[in-house]
C-alpha cells in the first residue's frame, strides 16, 4: 500500500524513490547526524578517561558499556535532543545550538548513572566542529561502505557477466554516429566495466580527513587544562580508532583552522562524480542501442509504457538514472567548489551545505538501483546486429587498405577513399572492387575473407579480460 506520509514530502528521495535508498536515510538524515555526534562524544569521553595525563578516573567495564549504549538512540531520544535545541526541555530554555543540545542530553544521561562525576568532561575542550567534522567523516565513510560501493559492485558484476556472455557477438561500431569498424557487444560492456572499476577503486582507497584540535586548531584549551598530555598523539589515535580493516579510512589532519578544510571531502565528491559521469554515459549508450533495436527490453506484465501508445516499452529506468545522476553531479560539483573555501578561521556557510550530502548520495543511489533494474530487463539482439553489419560491407575498408599498405601497393588509402566515401556499397560492389585489384592471388584471397561479422580484431579477447 502507498505510504500516505510520502505524498506530502518535498523531495522525491523521501517519497517516490524512498524504497531505493536502503539505510542511507538513517545514516545521512538529521537523526543520523545526531547519532554520530553522540557516538563521537561518548568515545571521546572514554578516551579521556584512559589517558593518564588527564588524571580523570578510569571507567569501569559496566560504565563503558553504558556509554556505548548511549549511542544507540531511539526516536524518542532524537526528539528529546531536538526539543532541547529548538524549544527547551528539562528546565533548560531553547539553546538554538545543535551540538550543545547533544552535550546537555549526555550530561543529563550521565547524571542518572555512576558517571555523574564525569559530566563536565563531556565535550571537554572541544569546539562544535571537532564533533561535527568527525561525525560527517564517519557518515560519509559508512554510506560509501554500506550503500554506494555495494550498489556499484552489483552494477560491475552485471556488466562483467554481459561482457563475458557477449564477448564475441559482433556489433557495428559508430564513430561520430557513422558506421565504423566493427566491435563486439562484450567489448563495449567491458569498457564501461573497466571505467567504473577504476573510479570505484579510488572511492575504496579514500582517506577522509578529520580533526580534533579545538577552537582554532591549536589545542589551546586542551594544552591549558592538561599540559602533560600529548594531544597530537591523542587526536591521531582517537580519529584512527574509528577505522575499519578496509575501505575508506579516517585520517587525522593536524593543520587546520577551526574547521577541517574539507579538501578530502572534495576528493570524495569528485571521485563519486566521476563514477556518476561514466554511468550517465552508459545510460545514454544503452538508450541509443535500445532505440536502434540492438538491445531489446522485456515487457513486464501489467506495466504500460505510454498513456496513449500501447505498443511502447520505454527505457524509463535508464532515463530515470540519467536524470538522477545529473541531479547528483550538480550537487557534488557544488560541494567540491564550495566547501574548501571558508573565511579566515571559519564561517558557517558550510553547515547548511553539509546537511545536503544525503541528497547527492540519495540521487546517486536511486540511479544505481534504476540501472540495475534496467539491466535486468534487457537482452542483446544479436540477429539484428548481424543483419545491420551485413548492410555495411564498407566497414572493412580499413582492413583492406591496411593489408594493401603492407603489400606496398600504390596509394591504397586514397584508392579505398575514392571507392567508399559517401557511397552505399553492397557486398557485390566490394567483391567486384577486390577482383579488380592487381595483387597476388593469395593476398586477394586474404582480402576477400574480410567480413563485417568477423573483422572485430581482439575485441572478444579484450571483453574477457578482467
Amino acid at each position: 500500500m502507498p505510504n500516505q506520509k510520502r505524498m506530502n514530502v518535498v523531495s522525491p528521495l523521501d517519497g517516490r524513490y524512498a524504497e531505493q535508498l536502503g539505510l542511507l536515510p538513517r545514516r545521512m538524515s538529521e537523526g543520523g547526524l545526531i547519532r554520530y555526534r553522540v557516538m563521537v562524544e561518548c568515545h571521546y569521553l572514554m578516551k579521556l578517561c584512559t589517558t593518564p595525563g588527564t588524571k580523570i578516573r578510569p571507567l569501569t567495564e559496566e560504565e563503558k558499556e553504558q556509554l556505548e549504549k548511549f549511542s544507540l538512540l531511539t526516536n524518542k531520544d532524537l526528539n528529546h535532543i531536538s526539543e532541547l535545541e529548538h524549544y527547551g526541555a528539562d528546565g533548560i530554555p531553547a539553546i538554538k545550538h545543535d551540538v550543545k543540545a547533544v552535550e546537555y542530553y549526555l550530561k543529563d544521561k550521565l547524571a542518572h548513572t555512576s558517571m555523574k562525576d564525569l559530566r563536565e568532561y563531556v565535550h571537554f575542550g572541544l569546539t562544535s566542529e571537532d564533533v561535527n567534522n568527525i561525525s560527517y567523516a564517519l557518515m560519509l565513510r559508512d554510506c560509501l561502505n554500506g550503500e554506494m560501493l555495494p550498489a556499484l559492485e552489483e552494477i560491475l558484476k552485471a556488466l562483467d557477466t554481459l561482457a563475458r556472455d557477449h564477448a564475441a557477438d559482433p556489433l557495428l561500431a559508430r564513430t561520430h554516429g557513422q558506421p565504423a569498424v566493427p566491435t563486439t557487444f562484450g567489448k563495449e560492456f567491458r569498457v564501461f566495466h573497466a571505467r567504473i572499476s577504476r573510479q570505484a577503486e579510488q572511492l575504496r582507497n579514500l582517506h577522509i580527513c578529520a580533526k580534533l584540535n579545538g577552537a582554532s586548531g591549536n589545542y589551546n584549551a586542551h594544552a591549558a587544562a592538561f599540559p602533560a598530555v600529548d594531544w597530537i598523539k591523542f587526536s591521531s589515535e582517537f580519529i584512527r580508532s574509528f577505522n575499519p580493516e578496509r575501505g575508506p579510512m579516517l585520517e587525522n589532519n593536524l593543520f587546520t583552522t577551526q574547521i577541517e578544510p574539507h579538501d578530502s571531502y572534495a576528493e570524495l565528491f569528485d571521485a563519486l562524480r566521476r563514477v556518476n559521469t561514466v554511468l550517465l554515459g552508459f545510460c545514454q549508450d544503452i538508450w541509443r542501442y535500445i532505440s536502434a533495436g540492438l538491445v531489446v527490453q522485456k515487457a513486464v506484465a501489467g506495466e504500460v509504457g505510454s498513456s496513449t501508445m500501447p505498443q511502447k516499452v520505454n527505457p524509463i529506468h535508464f532515463e530515470n538514472a540519467e536524470g538522477n545522476l545529473g541531479m547528483a553531479n550538480s550537487m557534488l560539483t557544488f560541494f567540491s567548489a564550495k566547501l574548501p573555501v571558508s573565511r579566515l578561521q571559519r564561517d558557517l556557510s558550510d553547515s547548511t551545505v553539509e546537511r545536503n550530502f544525503g541528497a547527492a548520495f540519495g540521487h546517486s543511489l536511486a540511479a544505481y538501483r534504476s540501472i540495475m533494474t534496467g539491466l535486468g530487463r534487457v537482452s542483446v539482439n544479436t540477429e539484428f546486429a548481424r543483419a545491420e553489419l551485413e548492410q555495411h560491407p564498407e566497414v572493412v575498408a580499413e582492413g583492406i587498405q591496411t593489408i594493401l599498405r603492407r603489400e606496398k601497393a600504390a596509394g591504397p588509402y586514397e584508392l579505398l577513399c575514392k571507392f567508399t566515401r559517401g557511397r552505399n556499397i553492397t557486398a557485390p560492389d566490394l567483391g567486384e572492387f577486390l577482383d579488380g585489384l592487381k595483387v597476388k592471388p593469395a593476398v586477394k584471397a586474404e582480402l576477400k575473407k574480410l567480413s563485417p561479422l568477423t573483422y572485430t580484431g581482439l575485441a572478444a579477447k579484450l571483453a574477457k579480460l578482467h
